[in-house]
């Protein structure tokens, strides 16, 4: 079973009595709690319950799950972080007895539906704990997605908000959005909102609504030096401190953006295509043909040196040689000025 046929199977009323449900993807983990919480008590908010295991033992969890619901006809519980499913479980004031979760899940009452959540990368499958979970419960795992699929999930929300997307915009949508589902489920829900009745994006249309991201900015800063413009450089700048981007962080993108760009201008002078590129340096390759592009305007030796003012400007913020905001400008109206 995945993702979707459990949030169908949920919404038809056919809900396991228990459920197991690990990964560190929460997207997923609470649109399944959400659709539960409609189903199983719809407006009794009083037949929830919400456990952490690391500080109630599962014994009371179970006994819970025993009491018949004061209101309503079901109730609903999640019990979270069982660490008793890892390999090395951290040691708590008191001891699950697992006996008791064995005999609830062999013999689960029809009133109420358990529901284990595990935020874990990875379990111990040899446990036998986790053995039974995997085999009496409804299981599933839940992993952060990849950036190559991230074109299924724009097409997928497309089809919850009723859009279509030009070529462009997916393109643009892939190398510029996140792969917190959460964000672009938010990101595409702006555009419907912002749309109306038109249903159709286009780039212009994408570029014009999406959140101003911190890669994107980025990019902003590597096209102000192009230019050398250096007022827009500090224009862009001032927009990453509002977004909370430290200094920091801000020089570490700065240098990915002119690394991948030399790493693209070297693999040309070697003959590589572009498809030839993106094999050998991974990634989505909408960035790569954006570093084609902006390779041109540098040599070498200036993408060398501008990477290694960089790595001089972040040290002497660690350092506390320089203050941030003027190691910054300092750096830009260097690598804006100096040819």
């Amino acid at each position: 079973m995945d993702y979707f046929t459990l949030l169908q199977q949920i919404k038809q009323n056919d809900i396991p009595s228990v459920l197991f449900l690990y990964g560190e993807e929460n997207y997923f983990i609470q649109n399944v709690k959400r659709e539960l919480e409609i189903q199983v008590v719809e407006k009794n908010k009083e037949n929830i319950s919400t456990y952490d295991l690391l500080e109630t033992p599962i014994d009371e969890v179970i006994t819970d799950a025993e009491t018949f619901p004061f209101f309503g006809e079901r109730k609903l519980i999640f019990a979270e972080n069982p660490n008793f499913v890892l390999s090395r479980p951290q040691k708590l004031p008191f001891e699950h007895h697992l006996e008791y979760l064995e005999r609830y899940v062999h013999s689960p009452v029809d009133y109420t539906v358990l529901v284990f959540i595990a935020p874990y990368n990875k379990i111990d499958k040899r446990k036998k704990a986790s053995q039974l979970l995997m085999k009496k419960a409804v299981s599933l795992k839940f992993e952060h997605i990849k950036e190559r699929d991230i074109h299924k999930w724009i097409h997928q929300f497309g089809k919850i908000y009723n859009l279509q997307f030009d070529q462009e915009a997916v393109q643009f949508l892939e190398a510029n959005a996140s792969v917190d589902l959460h964000l672009l489920e938010n990101e595409i829900k702006k555009l419907s909102l912002f749309l109306g009745a038109e249903r159709f994006v286009s780039k212009q249309v994408a570029e014009q609504m999406l959140s101003q991201t911190v890669d994107s900015s980025a990019l902003a800063l590597v096209d102000a030096v192009i230019s050398r413009n250096y007022e827009e450089a500090l224009n862009v700048f001032k927009e990453l401190s509002l977004l909370n981007e430290s200094v920091i962080g801000l020089l570490a993108l700065l240098a990915h953006q002119f690394r991948l760009i030399l790493q693209v201008k070297l693999l040309k002078q070697k003959g590589y295509n572009e498809y030839q590129m993106r094999n050998q340096i991974g990634g989505h390759p909408y960035p790569i043909k954006l570093a084609s592009q902006r390779e041109r305007n540098f040599t070498t030796d200036r993408l060398q040196s501008i990477i290694h003012r960089l790595a001089e400007t972040d040290a002497n913020i660690k350092t506390g040689r320089v203050e941030e905001d003027i190691a910054v400008e300092l750096l830009l109206y260097d690598l804006i000025t100096n040819e």
